[in-house]
């Protein structure tokens, strides 16, 4: 029989259903459909998948093992190298990593390589958590993380496995970082996946300290100096919102993504009133940016009861930096694209609300430094669409709290921490850093990538420190 050359396909609820919900989007294989799926694979013998895992899966032995219907082997081959994979089937960017370079992406469509690794992943926590404690020599060293994002919850469960006691500290009441905070719920469950990940850190041995500001309580050498830890793991990621500095950024209604995406995932706003932390939207919603983050918070806006709800990007629908899956279950639920539009003021009344939202036209012209077409403004084309509530999202930087208070670790011009690329290294002994902190806002898997090579250079570390 023929290999396909398309992929099986997600179940998902239905659009009109789903944008009045939190349930999750995704439904997942069923072990037909995954075993299908599987049979896909060529088990190249170069497997060029494996180029674009930044944690470094051994891609075709999870899935050969899925083939002989081995659930339990495919699941370990993945956590060898993969300590989130429940996570990471859910909402790292396969088309553009590991899918991007099957051989059958050629013809047709890719081994639908996400979709495979949270089939097992859901498969194995359905059955039960069967983590195992460490046990940590008498003398165990022991290293501290900055941060419970996947970075740093990455270099942790990589740090208890070479044995060390390490200790997370998270300034939120909730570990987890962006996968707490800033992923909504219809993409990434937080009780049913993330809660049940970080539970299986903390059965190994992690311990996780929230309320913990870094930088405030305590600082990084006073971690180092006084409350023993070897080295340090900074992950703090990038929280810090942009603004676009335009007129009337400062009336009631107009959010940074950060800040409601937070409210709502982490303050459960979804919920009121049986969570007391509602977010204000109104009938018109118009989110600023073109990337996952502003999908998000559109199709959040949507479940919290908006009727329209905008999309307002700079750039045509060929530069939109979200996923092609996130664009096409946004357009599904109804969100209206505004693209090639720039917001030039936020209008409000005498009460300080939000009313309205002046737009300009514009078109690309040639490629900027970063290789996209540069949006330029048309002349004359101004005009104004009624919105209650705007929403930026149009990226964010790092929170400088801890490198302002931590001397001799360099910072670049925007704030990021200089690390070494290939193991996180920072210019202070003995301290690293990894993820957003480092590199700007970028993917979830990327950030875990970083903290696996830290974790690796900090064995390598101590290692030679102690001989």
């Amino acid at each position: 029989m023929p290999i396909s050359l398309m992929k099986h396909k997600m179940p998902e609820q239905d659009p009109k259903i789903r944008a009045t919900n939190f349930e999750e989007v995704a439904l997942g294989y069923s072990e037909e459909d995954a075993v299908a799926e599987a049979n896909r694979c060529l088990n190249c013998k170069v497997p060029q998948c494996r180029k674009g895992c930044p944690v470094e899966v051994d891609i075709p032995g999870f899935i050969a093992k899925i083939k002989e219907k081995d659930f339990a082997g495919s699941i370990a081959v993945v956590k060898e190298a993969n300590s989130l994979p429940a996570i990471c089937g859910r909402v790292c960017p396969q088309e553009s990593q590991c899918e991007k370079y099957c051989v059958l992406a050629k013809r047709g469509e890719s081994v639908a390589i996400g979709r495979l690794e949270r089939f097992v992943a859901d498969r194995s926590l359905a059955q039960g958590d069967n983590t195992q404690p460490i046990a940590y020599a008498a003398d165990a060293q022991k290293v501290a993380v900055i941060g419970s994002g996947p970075a740093g919850l990455s270099a942790a469960g990589e740090l208890a496995k070479k044995g060390y006691k390490v200790t997370i500290f998270e300034a939120l009441h909730t570990a987890g970082g962006v996968l707490s905070y800033g992923i909504p719920e219809f993409r990434l469950p937080k009780d049913d996946i993330v809660k049940v990940e970080i539970d299986s850190l903390k059965k190994m041995g992690v311990e996780i300290e929230v309320n913990a500001v870094a930088g405030k309580l305590f600082t990084v050498d006073e971690l180092m100096d006084e409350d023993g830890f070897s080295a340090v793991f900074i992950s703090t990621g990038a929280g810090l919102p942009h603004f676009m500095g335009i007129e009337g950024e400062n009336f009631n209604g107009v959010y940074s993504a950060n800040e409601f995406l937070t409210r709502c995932n982490l303050m459960k706003a979804y919920q009121f009133p049986t969570h007391a932390t509602p977010i204000h939207v109104g009938n018109n919603v118009a989110v600023i940016g073109g990337g996952n983050v502003a999908m998000d918070a559109a199709r959040t806006s949507l479940r919290l009861g908006a009727e329209h709800v905008y999309i307002v990007y700079r750039r045509g629908e060929e530069e939109l930096p979200a996923r092609l899956e996130e664009v096409h279950h946004a357009k599904e639920e109804g969100i209206d694209f505004k693209l090639l539009h720039n917001p030039v003021a936020i209008l409000g009344d005498e009460q300080g609300w939000v009313k309205k939202m002046r737009c300009i036209k514009m078109e690309l012209g040639e490629p900027d430094a970063s290789g996209r077409r540069r949006p330029i403004e048309i002349p004359g084309s101004e005009f104004e669409i009624d919105v209650d509530t705007v929403v930026v999202a149009i990226g964010q930087g790092p929170n400088p709290l801890v490198q302002s208070t931590t001397p001799g670790m360099d910072t670049n011009k925007r704030g990021n921490i200089v690390a070494n690329e290939e193991t996180g290294a920072t210019t202070k002994a003995g301290v690293f850093a990894g993820g957003d902190i480092v590199t700007g806002a970028a993917t979830v898997i990327l950030a875990m990538g970083a903290g696996k090579k830290a974790a690796a250079a900090i064995d390598d570390y101590l290692k030679t420190k102690k001989q």
